[in-house]
């Protein structure tokens, strides 16, 4: 199986359809089993303080799923709609009528007598076609203009953009990355005032936390991945490189994620906390070091697969799109409960002294 055909079988429209429609359940289900094995995490707490957890992270990953359900699909009320999402894709129902008139209309324009490709032809006006079935019909079918617009329908080509839409889809996702964000943030200062918890310290860390999240793991990236790509385009028009593949385009636009995000994202962030959150909330920073309440980790490489599907998606691979409310999921919730990790490390390394110091008095009496 070639993997050109893994890859036309995955951008199939009813393909992106099925997944689309299942992502909700999906997002739901996953923040849903993430808070309450949290709360339970905290079991061996008082029952207090285990209420609080549950209530928080209820409210925490309520607002950031439904901001980012509603962000993406937009709103209906009565059948009207009231706001517009930036993933929305057509009913299933008008997919299949779509395709069946796509098919039907080649159908009149060519003469096929072969029974299999008849009966591949049939499928894709109802559902996907299988991997053996696209290769069937993309290698049995002549080539002609009445074959092109019909898999420019069933089997859409990945859409190569230019700078301008580039930068347009760079806006959408960047969008699409901050809604989530902001909801998250707006969970945790509801959270903290239904549990009695708020205070200034708490809103400036929520705050904080959700500038680092956007800055650094989602719109520094997107920025990097969109200057790469302007360059390359440049570079292509003045014929000092040939045209990108699909596979090309992807490595250039992972350098400029790296370039711009990876390594400046968590350092601008950082920097505009301290300077302008901090004496926002009449906080102090603590002390010089520009990673003294945020330091990168483990976790926030990992929330970089995002900056990968972005690229995936700007170098045409669509597939790939249905999935980014669940990556940003993390980026949100971690934005809601005001996420920070170099105190947390501090103390982890007071602790660990405390107990040396102990296990060293016990053992000299």
């Amino acid at each position: 199986m070639k993997l050109a055909t893994i890859c036309k079988y995955v951008d199939q429209p009813m393909v992106l359809n099925k997944l689309d429609q299942k992502m909700p359940a999906l997002l739901i289900g996953a923040g849903g089993a993430y808070g309450i094995a949290d709360s339970l995490k905290h079991s061996s707490k008082d029952k207090n303080h285990v209420k609080q957890r549950f209530i928080k992270n209820a409210i925490v990953i309520s607002s950031t799923i439904g901001a980012s359900l509603l962000g993406t699909r937009g709103l209906k009320i009565g059948g009207k709609k009231i706001l517009g999402g930036l993933m929305e894709r057509v009913h299933f129902t008008e997919l299949q009528k779509v395709q069946t008139e796509a098919v039907n209309k080649f159908l009149k324009k060519a003469t096929i007598k072969d029974a299999v490709i008849l009966d591949a032809l049939e499928t894709a006006k109802l559902k996907e076609l299988s991997p053996k079935q696209i290769e069937l019909l993309n290698d049995k079918l002549p080539t002609s203009p009445a074959k092109q617009e019909l898999f420019s329908v069933i089997l859409p080509e990945k859409q190569n953009l230019n700078s301008k839409e580039i930068f347009s889809e760079i806006k959408r996702l960047s969008l699409l990355g901050l809604i989530p964000v902001a909801g998250g943030v707006t969970g945790g200062i509801i959270a903290d005032k239904v549990t009695h918890t708020n205070n200034r310290k708490g809103t400036a860390d929520k705050v904080k936390e959700g500038l680092y999240q956007y800055l650094a793991n989602i719109f520094l990236c997107n920025v990097g991945a969109g200057a790469a790509l302007f360059l390359s385009e440049k570079l292509e028009k003045a014929n000092k490189i040939k045209p990108l593949t699909p596979m090309k385009k992807l490595a250039v636009i992972l350098t400029g994620i790296t370039a711009t995000g990876i390594v400046g994202g968590s350092y601008i962030a950082n920097y505009v906390s301290k300077k302008c959150i901090n004496p926002l909330f009449g906080e102090k920073s603590k002390g010089k070091g520009i990673y003294d309440e945020r330091k990168p980790e483990a976790l926030d490489i990992a929330l970089h697969a995002d900056d990968i599907a972005t690229a995936g998606i700007l170098s045409g691979f669509k597939w790939i799109e249905p999935a980014l409310p669940f990556m940003y999921f993390i980026s949100g919730y971690r934005a809601g409960i005001g996420y920070r990790n170099a105190h947390h490390h501090h103390h982890k390394r007071n602790d660990r002294h405390e107990r040396i110091m102990e296990l060293q008095k016990n053992a000299y009496g």
